[in-house]
């Protein structure tokens, strides 16, 4: 069903009034929607739920009520589009593996878009999709809480403890990735890591990926062993799903850049090599950094307290004791704490300091990545804006 057809007539409650809020209200005007709505910014229990049909959530307000007036720019993207999605979740590598396939399929002549939890909102894109159009979809655990569809080719990349101070307990995070493959028919395809426990039916033709046994090797520019089994996703895709020669499929995933503040190699100062990773916020990814660099000398973690185990990252630190690992803000003295009486080990007030620590112990021939195994919103706005200041204070 049309989007048009499913907000026509409806009394419409926009809840949120942030990018994808604004970008709800503007879909309703630019396509002359004869519907009433309503924008609220505020709490759900202020919300007389009666008087609206539809409510469209943003993404990221924190509501456990499952109240089926509830909908998204997602599940309606879904509701007219959902033969046309490949939709990419997981707790890391979303981005940068929704950005290697789009760019892959582009480049490889398929009519595509990039939308989702990177760049613009879904439905200001809506205009570019025709018919035989594939969208690229990128989807968050917000975007998917409260979905009701499923696309025609899900992936679910990896799951790890994540956004337990949004969903409170693992259960509830589970859940809502899950709903990636949830709805989906059996003409579909779920292409799944095989460490993850699927603890529902699953409906799809389901694709068993692993990063411990890669069938395709590429010659990247991206590190880590994590991006080869991205790699090995897309080209998947790419060539069974789309049935693309695969030949120019590997050339495409192997000239990809990759995006900034996902392993960005800065530059080097002093014989020393400097990394961003400033989008780590496990414990997995910032070992997965460290595992990514041959000569690497320190580590900068730390950052917003979500109350996520560290246990994982403070004993690999204890077995990797030649590592400086400087640590700040509030999970860095979590760890700090943890790693009591280590070699190479300190804590900084913040990131500037930290980094400034980092120049001052990183040997020439070394090199240094601002890893945090940590969010940012509580000292920064945003991944981006941390990675900025730790590429300022380095002067590169």
């Amino acid at each position: 069903m049309k989007i048009a057809d499913i907000l026509t007539g409806k009394k419409i409650l926009i809840w949120g009034y942030g990018r994808e809020g604004k970008s709800t209200e503007h879909f309703i005007i630019d396509h002359n929607i004869d519907c009433e709505y309503d924008i609220f910014e505020g709490k759900y229990e202020d919300i007389d739920c009666d008087k609206y049909d539809i409510i469209v959530k943003s993404p990221g307000i924190k509501c456990h009520e499952d109240n089926i007036k509830f909908t998204s720019q997602t599940e309606l993207m879904l509701a007219q589009f959902a033969k046309n999605i490949i939709g990419i979740t997981g707790t890391k590598g979303k981005s940068t593996t929704a950005s290697m396939l789009y760019t892959t399929l582009r480049n490889c002549g398929v009519d595509c878009v990039l939308v989702g939890n990177i760049g613009r909102p879904c439905l200001e894109r809506y205009d570019e999709i025709k018919d035989d159009t594939t969208i690229v979809y990128e989807m968050s655990c917000h975007q998917l809480a409260h979905a009701k569809a499923s696309p025609k080719i899900a992936v679910l990349l990896n799951l790890y403890e994540e956004h337990l101070d949004y969903y409170d307990t693992m259960e509830r995070y589970k859940n809502a990735k899950f709903n990636i493959f949830r709805y989906q028919r059996v003409t579909d395809t779920f292409i799944v890591n095989e460490e993850i426990d699927l603890d529902i039916p699953v409906n799809a033709r389901k694709v068993v990926m692993s990063d411990k046994n890669l069938a395709k090797d590429f010659f990247l520019k991206l590190r880590g062993i994590h991006n080869q089994y991205n790699a090995n996703v897309v080209y998947y895709i790419a060539t069974k799903c789309f049935g693309l020669d695969e030949k120019e499929v590997t050339k495409y995933i192997e000239s990809f850049e990759g995006l900034p503040h996902r392993m960005e190699r800065l530059g080097e100062i002093d014989g020393v090599t400097y990394y961003d990773d400033s989008i780590s916020t496990i414990c997995q990814s910032a070992i997965q950094a460290v595992e990514s660099i041959e000569n690497i000398g320190t580590i900068i973690i730390g950052g917003m307290d979500r109350g996520i185990d560290y246990q994982i990252l403070c004993d690999y630190f204890e077995k990797n004791t030649k590592v400086n690992v400087i640590c700040m803000y509030a999970s860095g003295e979590k760890i700090y704490d943890m790693l009591s009486g280590r070699e190479n080990l300190y804590m900084c007030n913040n990131l500037v300091e930290a980094t400034n620590k980092a120049k001052e112990i990183t040997k020439s021939g070394q090199a240094c990545v601002l890893s945090p195994a940590a969010a940012s919103y509580d000292h920064f706005k945003n991944f981006e804006e941390r990675g900025d200041l730790y590429k300022h204070t380095l002067g590169l």
